[in-house]
């Protein structure tokens, strides 16, 4: 894709505004950064542009499109703003970081969608390709800005790519060599207005693979698994439940992969070091794609041997008077604190709530069980997640205005061997910029409780 002298917007300037802008300047086009924050709320982010030449457009979005070529918007733009319908008015492409890295890229994608378990799953592969020595750049929607990785690499890297239904929204050609959808469950449903609106951006992540890509697909998952119909690629089952003619699933105490007429044993699921039940699905998502890329049966066993799991996903932060913290801040949804909850023992002291995503909390409530002895609630579902909780018969409730009351109250009624686990089942942007500051933040205030 030509980009020299090209007016291109760059609309969010986030982790990806910020790697897109570095990399469309590299690549000698003109940019203009446009942002509703002000410069005051974007220091740190332009601070990292400094030197560059680059027009900004900043604290609203009212900007001129006549001379634009073409438009990458953060993730976090719903296509929904007034800037992007006069920009379809105009016939000006837009588009998110992803589909112009595909574009200009001649390495190979790996890209992992699902609504749980993508970061894990991604950082998974990752180290299963960094471990058997393949050259890997481990970016997308994981904290690291995809573009400017790829304007710098090296033609053997593969690129393993974390890819949000934001993200695969705006795609148009994106065609990785593997795709993953590790699970499908309702999420995001005030962006994308339906689930079924929800399911078919994440299905873009398959749409454009040809029968020399291969889809990788949780054959547990009912939705899922009736896809294949729509898939022009090779699909590779995974299951947890289920002995598979062909793919990678559990045979006794074993993870098997099966190529249609040999059968491996790779390690029993028990000895894999992260912990749970949602675990095992994410590992056995990686060994697929480790297995399809050729990565060697003992390196992918030592992988899962010592793979430790990722920061704010079921992260132990710290033992106090024989109560564990468990920081579980990536758990945005109701169903990824469900797997919390089923990941960690009894007793539980639960610190959950944040952004209203429109999600309802009966599943997540029932998912209790008898393990959560106490509920603590901040952020703006609190109160709704109350009301789901009283109707289900749990009453032990306290609804807090921060997190360092969350975490002082959860100190205050545990117990030698209680377990307190923050799993909000809400996005964070009610009260922080990320669920990365949000565990942070957790985090620090565990810190506080030495010495109390």
């Amino acid at each position: 894709m030509e980009l020299e002298n090209k007016n291109v917007l760059v609309l969010g300037l986030g982790v990806s505004g910020v790697s897109t802008t570095k990399a469309l300047v590299k690549l000698g086009a003109n940019v203009i950064v446009n942002d509703s924050k002000t410069e005051e709320d974007l220091k740190s982010n332009l601070k990292e542009l400094e030197g560059l030449d680059v027009v900004y457009k900043l604290g609203n979005n009212d900007i001129k499109l006549g001379n634009i070529d073409l438009i990458v918007k953060s993730p976090g733009v719903p296509l929904t703003v007034p800037l992007l319908h006069k920009a379809n008015e105009l016939g000006i492409e837009v588009i998110t970081d992803i589909e112009l890295a595909y574009r200009i890229a001649k390495n190979p994608f790996v890209a992992i969608t699902g609504t749980n378990g993508k970061t894990t799953t991604t950082t998974l592969i990752g180290e299963l390709f960094k471990n058997c020595g393949k050259n890997c750049k481990v970016a997308g929607n994981i904290g690291v800005g995809l573009l400017w990785e790829v304007v710098n690499c090296e033609d053997k890297d593969i690129f393993v790519i974390e890819t949000s239904s934001f993200q695969l929204e705006s795609t148009k050609y994106f065609k990785p060599k593997v795709s993953v959808i590790i699970n499908i469950t309702p999420d995001h449903l005030k962006w994308h207005k339906s689930f079924e609106n929800y399911i078919n951006a994440k299905k873009k992540i398959f749409k454009k693979q040809g029968n020399a890509d291969f889809t990788v697909l949780n054959y547990d998952d009912g939705i899922l698994r009736n896809l294949e119909k729509e898939i022009k690629s090779n699909v590779i089952y995974f299951s947890q439940k289920k002995k598979l003619d062909k793919g990678v699933y559990i045979d006794g105490d074993y993870i098997v992969i099966d190529d249609g007429e040999v059968s491996k044993k790779v390690i029993k699921y028990k000895d894999i070091k992260i912990p749970g039940k949602h675990n095992v699905e994410n590992s056995l998502a990686a060994v697929c794609v480790g297995w399809l890329m050729g990565v060697p049966i003992e390196c992918i066993k030592e992988t899962l041997y010592t793979f430790e799991g990722v920061e704010h996903r079921l992260e132990f932060v710290e033992e106090i008077d024989g109560i564990k913290f468990y920081n579980d801040s990536k758990g945005t949804n109701p169903d990824a604190s469900i797997r919390a909850i089923e990941a960690i023992n009894k007793p539980i002291i639960l610190i959950a709530g944040g952004l209203d995503k429109g999600s309802e909390f009966d599943e997540f409530i029932k998912s209790f069980n008898g393990k959560v002895k106490a509920l603590i609630l901040l952020g703006e579902t609190a109160e709704k997640i109350k009301g789901t909780a009283i109707r289900h018969g749990f009453n032990n409730i306290y609804i807090v205005d921060n997190m360092r009351k969350a975490v002082n109250k959860a100190f205050d009624i545990s117990e030698k061997g209680d377990n307190v686990v923050l799993s909000p089942a809400c996005a964070s942007w009610d009260m922080y910029n990320s669920y990365e500051e949000r565990g942070k933040d957790f985090k620090s205030e565990v810190e506080k409780l030495r010495g109390h």
